[in-house]
This record gives structure tokens, C-alpha cells and sequence, in this order.
């Protein structure tokens, strides 16, 4: 039979019982057969806390593969709620050109707008959110944080403020005065302009010679 990804309570159990059967069904085995396959061979497709809650299942207590099923969906039915969770906080990602102090400080609050999310999680999703294109200090930060396989949330926080805070605020400070000259310049030739178009509205009054006056 083709190796069965092994459920650990992370993801969803039905999705584990389609393929677990589809995999089953799929040997070419006599219809007698496969009930008696799905009941034997379902516990080696277990591991941790799952393979441990099958393994206090009561003697005889299972009839059918069908309620053997029914139960193990049940019985991870949270298994659900925690892939949902999951999924969101690694929906958040680095902006093409937000720098890094602004992505750490809206990872943390969008994290904390979620249910209790784990540290590990927290440290897994902030590292593949960084996006290497966002700047070089982005690209500098992923490469360390893979590199040193950062677990926790304090570890990611950390190789942040020792390697690439520095450097990040040097970018944004590059940025808001390359900003300010582009101003500068923008006022100087808005300056200009205004003295091209107002220059002879003011010019002083001269006297023409032989016109005639006027009473």
C-alpha cells in the first residue's frame, strides 16, 4: 500500500480519512477486503497524540471502519479550529516597500488580534512573510532567521534589534531625506514659477513721451 502521510493532530482529520481511503481503495483489493484493511492498517497512519488516542480505544468497540472514522473526526474535530488559525496569522506578509520596523510592528498587533496563536508559529509566519524584495535589509534578516532557525518569537526579536534595526532605520531615514529634497525641489520651482508669472504685474509706471495726456 502507498505510504499514508502521518496525522499528528495538526490539520484536518477528514481530510486524513479521504486520503487514508482513497489510498486503501486504490490496491486493487476484492470489496470483502477493504473494510478489513481500512480497520488494521488505519493506526500506522497515526503519530503522537493521535496514534495515542487510538490506542486507548476500548477492546471490541469498533465495528466498522465507519465508526471508527466517525469517532476519529470527532475526536479532532479542534484539529480544525487550530488549521484555521494557523493559516491566518501566515496570511501576513511584508508590503513591497514597507521596511522592516513597520512590518514587525503590524505582524505584532494582527497577531494579537488573533486567538492564541503559538510562539513557534509566530516566529515560523514572520519569517516566511519577510519579503527579500522589500529591501536589502529584509533580504539579510530571512537569510539569518533560516539560518539559525529561529524558533520563538524573542529569538526572531532579537536577531532583529542586534543585526538589522541599524541598518533599517538608516533606509527609512535615507528615504524621508531623499523625500524632503524632492520637496525642497518641488518648492524651489514652484517658487520660480510664481516669480515668472508675477513679474510684470508690478513693473513701475513710465511716462511716454509725445502721447497725448488726458484731463
Amino acid at each position: 500500500m502507498a505510504e499514508v502521510p502521518k496525522y499528528d493532530v495538526t490539520s484536518d482529520p477528514q481530510e486524513h480519512i479521504t486520503i487514508y481511503t482513497t489510498t486503501v481503495k486504490g490496491n486493487d483489493l476484492d470489496p470483502h477486503e477493504i473494510e478489513s484493511v481500512l480497520l488494521k492498517k488505519f493506526g500506522e497512519t497515526l503519530m503522537r497524540g493521535a496514534l495515542t488516542w487510538y490506542s486507548l480505544l476500548p477492546e471490541h468497540s469498533i465495528d466498522s471502519f465507519e465508526i471508527l472514522a466517525d469517532s476519529f473526526i470527532k475526536a479532532h474535530a479542534g484539529s480544525r479550529k487550530v488549521q484555521a488559525r494557523k493559516a491566518d496569522i501566515f496570511r501576513i506578509t511584508q508590503g513591497e516597500s514597507e521596511l522592516i520596523r513597520e512590518f514587525v510592528t503590524r505582524f505584532q498587533k494582527e497577531r494579537m488580534l488573533l486567538p492564541a496563536v503559538p510562539d513557534e508559529w509566530a516566529a515560523e509566519a514572520f519569517t516566511k512573510g519577510l519579503n527579500p524584495r522589500s529591501s536589502d535589509a529584509s533580504r539579510k534578516l530571512k537569510k539569518s532567521l533560516f539560518e539559525f532557525q529561529a524558533t520563538t518569537w524573542v529569538d526572531v526579536h532579537n536577531q532583529y534589534e542586534s543585526k538589522i534595526r541599524i541598518e533599517d532605520d538608516q533606509d527609512g531615514s535615507t528615504s524621508s531625506a531623499k523625500g524632503r529634497e524632492k520637496n525642497r525641489e518641488k518648492s524651489k520651482d514652484d517658487y520660480d514659477a510664481d516669480r515668472r508669472t508675477t513679474r510684470g504685474q508690478f513693473l513701475p509706471y513710465k511716462h511716454i513721451e509725445g502721447r497725448g495726456k488726458t484731463f
